[in-house]
């Protein structure tokens, strides 16, 4: 993901929350709605996880230091784990707790217009809001599937967007529809039904994000394509004949390590192999330019040792487990 895009659809949704958090208050002092009460703190919780976004892109740029050599570009995973937690507590239980009360003590929505109104400009911000952030990411999305995108994208900020863009929406239609039947049927029990729809809409959208952003926590692998390109990019066929086992991380979105033991010939000089590493090395990053911290161990590959088991490190020059092919 490019730093502008991301900052970009960010930037379109901390405006359009902000504006949407004062206009949603103000029509709940008016009219009493506690689905314009949710919505209002569902709108200012938004506002301050684009916050956070912003800070964990800043704070992910710091140069790397002798204590954290592989830089900070986790701290945008952090961020975004950060953002799931407060649209979790602030935006879902708060709506929860909001929609139970108006359920149990209703009393008469008053000026009925004043939600209306707000709402209908609310749908008109953020449609604006989540046309950029689909915008922003179809330039990284490419052929893969709305769903694929949002599970396998190595950069928190665009998916997280864009959830809390369409749960806003979605939001917004529900408070919407709850206003609405609450002045049809003359029942404030409708408005509060919808303050629950929303509640539960936000903790269902806060734990996708937790389980996705936990996942990058914890530290993923390249993708498949970037993993061929990799695979490819080794392999000159001269000097290293093989990859005996390799493995990837993601230290942040767009900074990968690349650690492989590579097979050379066993009558090749310590120059030889050296300047195979080197140039293997300029292969990998031209094809992947994402990969920046690359470690290569040469090893002579050994058929009588792969037999020996998978282990790595029972048998050195044998294949790991799931590289048994290379």
């Amino acid at each position: 993901m490019s730093a502008s895009g991301g900052t970009k659809a960010i930037v379109a949704a901390l405006a359009a929350n902000l504006a949407i958090a004062v206009a949603k208050f103000v029509a709940f002092l008016f009219s009493g709605s506690s689905s314009m009460l949710a919505e209002s703190v569902h709108s200012l919780a938004d506002s301050g996880n684009q916050g956070l976004l912003l800070v964990g892109g800043k704070r992910a740029r710091r140069e790397a230091t002798p204590q954290h050599p592989f830089g900070y570009g986790r701290e945008r995973y952090i961020y975004a784990f950060l953002v799931s937690i407060v649209l979790f507590s602030v935006g879902g239980m708060f709506a929860l707790y909001e929609g139970y009360e108006k359920i149990k003590h209703p009393h008469e929505l008053e000026h009925w217009y004043w939600p209306v109104g707000v709402l209908v400009f609310a749908i008109i911000a953020e449609t604006f809001s989540f046309r950029t952030a689909i915008k922003e990411s179809n330039v990284l999305r490419g052929k893969r599937s709305w769903k694929e995108f949002v599970r396998h994208s190595k950069a928190p900020e665009l998916p997280v967007v864009l959830l809390e863009d369409l749960g806003a929406l979605v939001g917004l239609i529900l408070a919407l529809g709850g206003v609405g039947l609450a002045v049809l049927t003359g029942d404030s029990v409708w408005d509060g039904v919808g303050t629950l729809c929303i509640g539960i809409l936000l903790i269902l959208i806060a734990l996708v994000l937790a389980v996705e952003t936990k996942s990058l926590l914890l530290g993923e692998a390249a993708g498949p394509e970037e993993t061929r390109k990799i695979e490819t990019a080794l392999v000159d066929g001269a000097t290293v004949t093989r990859i005996i086992h390799m493995r990837t991380l993601h230290i942040g979105p767009e900074e990968l390590l690349v650690a492989a033991k590579i097979a050379v010939r066993h009558e090749d000089t310590a120059r030889e192999i050296a300047s195979a590493i080197d140039a293997a090395e300029s292969r990998i990053r031209e094809a992947v330019p994402i990969a920046r911290v690359i470690y290569l161990e040469p090893d002579i590959y050994s058929e009588t040792e792969a037999v020996r088991g998978p282990d790595p490190e029972a048998a050195p020059g044998g294949p790991a487990p799931h590289d048994a092919g290379h």
